[in-house]
């Protein structure tokens, strides 16, 4: 299998052809080693068994990694004979290459995109290098909508534990649905599949020296897809296990980039989802099936006493842009006990609104908004752990769903409020 440890363009220059590759697989990564040899191996079953005639190139972007993360890519080896009847009718080259810029997956995602446009490829796919769920299987699933049914974006849908992906859950999946009128579960998903005019488009858009070149590139893509216009879809690929984050622990830096990212779309879309009502659901690919998913261990405790140092030394931060009266339930609230904490759909929903409408209205800088954002998204989060501590996946999910349509049910108090 040719292999190579170059630089993009000098890869885009050494293949030959006028369409030059059908298909793009980008892999971003850092310190991944454990984990990328087995997402690499995936990826090039998936390309020989669903594309077997296409011209196909792995590309890894790596963010400097001080392990043998390179190494791991170009080493990983895939007996096709062991599973394939037939064989592969072009080889599978792989690139792995250092991105310039921002450190972050969003200026990993930008050398991506330069190197889909370069070899004018047809169908793209990105997915995580810290996967330990991934299958042959989801080639098909993010590639085949682009590359035969002429969609322009894919995004993941996921069977995943009811305390994973908890801002997901709370912001960023509701408010975009509320929005854009599109029901799409995993907006910053990480595994997504596009075109290659969506690539080019991606490329020339003037974010790479933002937070989207960091932690907020997933909800940006999935944003200009919705607001663009663009043809859009979600594959299910079943359950997404990977290296696992505790939703009470720092994650300030992403919170602040991925919500401040959604933010900013918000404000730079605001003649477009002022015409949305209502959400619609979009076409979804894959068959949906029963998963075991791994349980997630949460810091209810640590987040509860966010919320409540957050309610004692940010209350007069909140009272510039809130309600009295929210303001002062909120510091009564914090002084509950776990048995009795509950922070309602209907009052957190109303905060979200009247935290974006700060932004808008510039009633504190950026950064400092979103981070008085963080004990009130613990707050929350705490409330619905002890909320759905004896549901199943599948009711805790329906608890998602009641959020999402209050946020549909308020979007008037954010669109009149502007």
């Amino acid at each position: 299998m040719p292999r190579s440890d170059i630089s993009t363009e000098q890869a885009a220059r050494a293949i030959p052809g006028p369409e030059q590759a059908d298909i793009i697989v980008g892999i971003a990564s850092y310190n991944n080693a454990r984990t990328i040899g087995h997402v690499v191996r995936a990826v090039d079953a998936g390309l020989a068994k669903y594309f077997p005639s296409q011209k196909a190139i792995i590309v890894n972007s790596d963010g400097g990694s001080s392990d043998s993360t390179p190494e791991a890519v170009l080493g990983a080896s895939v007996d096709h004979k062991a599973i394939f009847l037939s064989h592969r009718l072009t080889t599978v080259n792989r690139i792995t290459s250092p991105y310039h810029g921002i450190p972050g997956k969003g200026s990993a995602f930008k050398a991506i995109f330069e190197m889909a446009a370069s070899l004018n490829a047809k169908a793209c796919c990105v997915v995580d290098a810290d996967l330990r769920s991934i299958t042959p299987e989801w080639m098909e699933l993010l590639l085949s909508p682009v590359y035969k049914e002429a969609f322009d974006f894919v995004a993941p849908l996921y069977t995943r534990h009811k305390y994973d992906g908890t801002i997901t859950n709370s912001i960023i999946y509701p408010l975009t649905r509320a929005l854009y009128g599109r029901k799409i579960r995993q907006p910053i998903g990480g595994d997504f599949g596009f075109s290659g005019e969506m690539a080019r488009f991606y490329l020339h858009q003037d974010v790479w020296t933002s937070d989207i070149a960091r932690f907020g590139i997933d909800i940006w893509m999935t944003t200009e897809a919705l607001a663009g216009n663009f043809k859009v879809c979600q594959s299910y690929l079943g359950a997404k296990i990977h290296d696992p984050k505790d939703p009470g622990a720092d994650l300030r830096d992403m919170f602040v980039q991925v919500v401040g990212s959604l933010m900013s779309l918000t404000e730079k879309h605001n003649a477009e989802w002022k015409k949305t009502h209502d959400s619609k659901e979009v076409p979804t690919f894959g068959f949906k099936y029963s998963v075991g998913v791994v349980p997630i261990r949460v810091n209810t405790e640590g987040m509860l006493r966010s919320f409540r140092i957050g309610a004692e030394n940010l209350k007069e931060v909140w009272a510039g842009f809130m309600d009295k009266p929210v303001v002062d339930w909120l510091v009564k609230l914090s002084h509950e006990e776990a048995a009795s904490f509950r922070f309602p759909k209907e009052t957190w929903v109303g905060i979200v609104y009247d935290y974006i409408l700060a932004y808008h209205h510039k009633k504190l800088q950026a950064e400092h908004l979103l981070k008085s954002l963080i004990p009130l998204y613990h707050g929350r989060t705490a409330s619905f752990f002890l909320e759905t501590m004896d549901m199943g996946d599948d009711e805790a999910e329906q608890v998602v769903e009641d959020v999402a349509a209050e946020y549909e049910n308020q979007k008037g108090y954010l669109a009149g409020n502007w």
